[in-house]
């Protein structure tokens, strides 16, 4: 299919701009806005170049099937290739994706297959063997594999890194990637060994990926976990040639997270978590250095995909990725704190359509009840239903008509034993201080969240 016209001819060619506002060292640090691709991400350079080169090689004709396992941007890449040239898209995907994304990719028209992201290869559950064997099962496939496919780094050594060398103007000192299949590494490492070998290429990683111990110090570790999505890797991926990283950072999330936000403020960039991990890792780079560089790393995809996360304060809290002054008692547990405007609250006197709403956008089961500062009921789901189910039209009664009075009520410095006692009898438990005033909800979940966080 030709692309004259086509959004896929928008694909590439992407601006890049200085940031003047983090502290960068003696160097000057260069982002790629790879955000600024159609689907919002740098994969969109490696879904056209892998399928345009499968078209070439005869491997697949309109109405064939790609599959293909995907962590990342690679799936947005592919399906948005797929719908415009008339391919079916079967995707396996990590159940860590960002739910926006995995939104964006049935819009797309892309099949979505969720599996485990605690597991390793091998294991039957895990991405990649999923997407491999559902190949060799389904008729008229093609099995894209950006691991070990070549149309992956050529893309970056074709497109990427004639871009970045004449936008620098021939002047550039270091290129900081991640690796998720490798394809930008190597992709770029070829060029640049090629046009400019003094460019070094730095790997940026996510603490927990094996990649950054092999680098700096040899080591081969077991894989860990981590939140950032897209990039870091349990195993070395064909595409990837390692010898061309010359140094190596290991982000932790926090880290990582932390920087995209900070960047968001004060450069006014929105990008991703991987992004958050590649200016982390660039900043520490140009800090290390002793004499001025140019250097260049990307916004390699849009945050707009993980406003429901990163940049979230209360998914933050929940992983406790956001510093948060610690209070020794319940407080500790109670992620919306009233104070902080954060809890969700109704008034006696609101609607029960109302409470519905709130319930539906702040997506919470529960709803403390208030008249000033104290709580007098909680409205739940349940409280909701008994209400309506019989006369739809009670929706436009008062939450009083609905909410249960009888509320488990504790200090802050109540013990744990107390609070699951709340559990116990199927309440919710409300924290308030010695004067009544209401300061947050604790849920089941909270607890857990909070468990979780003592490991």
């Amino acid at each position: 299919m030709a692309r004259d016209g086509n959004v896929l001819n928008t694909i590439g060619n992407t601006p890049l701009v200085e940031l003047k506002n983090l502290d960068t060292g003696c160097c000057r640090l260069f982002v790629k806005l790879e955000n600024q691709n159609p689907t919002g991400s740098i994969k969109d350079r490696i879904g056209l170049s892998m399928i345009e080169a499968a078209e070439k090689q005869g491997r697949i004709r309109p109405g064939s099937t790609l599959i293909e396992a995907t962590a990342g941007n690679t799936g947005l890449g592919l399906a948005l290739v797929a719908a415009q040239k008339g391919y079916h898209l079967t995707l396996v995907i990590p159940d860590k994706m960002a739910q926006e994304k995995i939104l964006h990719l049935r819009a797309l028209g892309a099949k979505t297959i969720i599996t485990r992201s605690d597991v390793g290869k091998g294991h039957p559950e895990y991405y990649q063997d999923i997407a491999e064997r559902l190949a060799r099962e389904t008729p008229d496939s093609f099995y894209v594999n950006q691991f070990a496919n070549p149309a992956n780094p050529l893309a970056h050594e074709s497109t990427t890194g004639p871009e970045i060398w004449a936008q620098m103007n021939h002047m550039c000192d270091a290129v900081v990637v991640g690796v998720g299949s490798g394809g930008t590494l190597t992709g770029l490492g070829r060029y640049f060994a090629r046009v400019a070998p003094h460019v070094e290429m730095v790997l940026a990683d996510p603490k927990g990926s094996i990649l950054e111990p092999l680098i700096e110090r040899n080591e081969t570790v077991t894989p860990g976990s981590w939140l950032v999505e897209g990039i870091g890797e349990d195993f070395i991926p064909p595409n990837c040639e390692l010898k061309y990283a010359k140094k190596a950072y290991a982000i932790p999330d926090a880290e990582s997270f932390l920087t995209a936000r900070e960047v968001l403020a004060k450069e006014g960039l929105l990008g991703g978590s991987s992004t958050g991990t590649l200016v982390a890792a660039a900043l520490r780079y140009c800090r290390d250095q002793t004499a001025p560089k140019r250097v260049v790393t990307f916004i390699c995809d849009s945050g707009n995909k993980y406003l429901t996360k990163m940049y979230n304060d209360y998914w933050m809290f929940e992983q406790g990725l956001l510093p948060r002054p610690r209070h020794g008692n319940l407080v500790d547990l109670i992620v919306r704190r009233y104070q902080e405007g954060g809890s969700v609250t109704l008034k006696p006197t609101d609607t029960l359509l109302l409470a519905y709403r709130r319930m539906k956008l702040f997506d919470v089961s529960q709803v403390p009840v208030m008249d000033g500062e104290r709580v007098v009921g909680i409205v739940d789901e349940s409280d909701l239903l008994l209400r309506v189910q019989a006369e739809p039209a009670r929706f436009a009664d008062t939450v009083d008509t609905a909410m249960v009075t009888a509320v488990d009520t504790l200090k802050p410095d109540a013990s744990l034993a107390e609070l699951i006692a709340v559990f116990q009898r199927d309440h919710v438990a409300v924290v308030a201080d010695g004067d009544g005033h209401f300061i947050g909800l604790i849920t089941r979940i909270d607890l857990l969240n909070y468990l979780r966080q003592q490991q």
